[in-house]
């Protein structure tokens, strides 16, 4: 393992028409998003795995499964999955604070296949227009950092989001 120096940056959209959406990619016969009402453990493992990996992505590979099915089975957090022709591609996994009426965008990306095709914008448009569709929110958020994909930032700002902080740390990869 290495330490490494990483930044995080937050971005927040305020209103549903600051969206510059982006249609679906010509190519995929068949290109769906779909929610998944009450995904299993092993399926959000394959998936978190298939996409983040590359990234880094660690914090939910360490969760119990008993942990990671209550979070699952939680009412305000819903998961949704890019199918590419018959195969899981990516996916976003959206969480809602009804009080505050803020809508994370916890994870999102595409499995290494997938990148590069179009695919990205074409789902962040569809992860933000389902946050927006949800009762009550009034803002729309993420995190990104410099392990994730170089186009990840680039993508937020060019859908919309605009950049509210950053900070740095360290960390082990």
């Amino acid at each position: 393992m290495a330490l490494i120096d990483v930044v995080r940056t937050y971005l927040e959209m305020r209103s549903p028409d600051a969206l510059r959406a982006a249609g679906p990619p010509p190519g995929p016969a068949d290109l769906r998003v779909e929610r998944r009402a009450s995904p299993d453990v092993a399926e959000y493992r394959a998936l978190y795995r298939a996409v983040g990996e590359g990234y880094h992505w660690r914090d939910r590979l360490q969760w119990s499964d008993e942990r990671l099915a209550a979070w699952l089975a939680d009412p305000q957090l819903s998961l949704w999955i890019l199918i590419v022709d018959g195969e899981r591609a990516g996916y976003f996994e959206l969480w809602c604070d009804g009080a505050e009426g803020a809508v994370e965008l916890v994870y999102f990306g595409l499995a290494q296949p997938f990148i590069g095709r179009g695919l990205g914008k074409f789902l962040l448009t569809r992860a933000v227009e389902e946050a927006w569709r949800l009762p009550g929110t009034r803002r729309v958020w993420l995190h990104t950092c410099t392990l994730d994909d170089r186009a990840a930032l680039p993508n937020y700002l060019a859908r919309g989001f605009v950049e509210t902080r950053k900070e740095a740390y360290v960390t082990e990869i």
